[in-house]
């Protein structure tokens, strides 16, 4: 995770949020992060985060039994697109039976595959290589998405 946290950190314009205990954030997030491409340091206000690590189960959100010790996944946009042809099958689709809880393998996210989102639980020698392209990707269109908002904007004038 270390490894991946580093690579996410040296992307131009990221913002990492990692709630700790006692933080204002709720508990629920206490011990995981979430990356948003925001090069002025605050979270946008209609945007996903591109990538997240998740250290535990959610209340919807429990087949990759992130309770047992040790265990956490990477999540990452990666888009319609791509994720069709990651995964094999339409996001839309309800797919084949997946092991979600299965280590260092790329998979569709057990809960938003319909937005585009891919996973890996312990990513490791297998699958790092990839998880880092992933997120280089995922960085990318982060960033190309903040542009072209700002450049709709009523107000942008270039060179800002």
């Amino acid at each position: 995770m270390d490894r991946l946290i580093e690579t996410i950190r040296q992307f131009d314009g990221v913002l990492e949020l990692a709630p700790e205990e006692g933080s204002a954030f709720p508990p629920i997030a206490w011990g995981d992060r979430f990356y948003y491409y925001a090069p002025d340091g605050q979270v946008p206000q209609r945007e996903q985060p591109f990538a997240t690590i998740v250290t535990k189960n959610y209340p919807d959100d429990a087949l990759s039994d992130l309770d047992r010790p040790d265990r956490w996944r990477l999540n990452i946009h990666v888009g319609t697109e791509a994720f069709a042809r990651l995964i094999g099958e339409s996001p839309r689709s309800d797919g084949r039976a997946w092991d979600f809880a299965a280590t260092d393998v790329l998979l569709p996210h057990p809960v938003y595959r319909a937005q585009g989102w891919v996973s890996i639980v312990n990513a490791g020698p297998r699958t790092q290589a990839v998880a880092q392209r992933l997120l280089r990707q995922a960085h990318h269109d982060a960033r190309s998405r903040a542009e072209r908002r700002a450049q709709s904007a009523p107000d942008y004038e270039p060179g800002q």
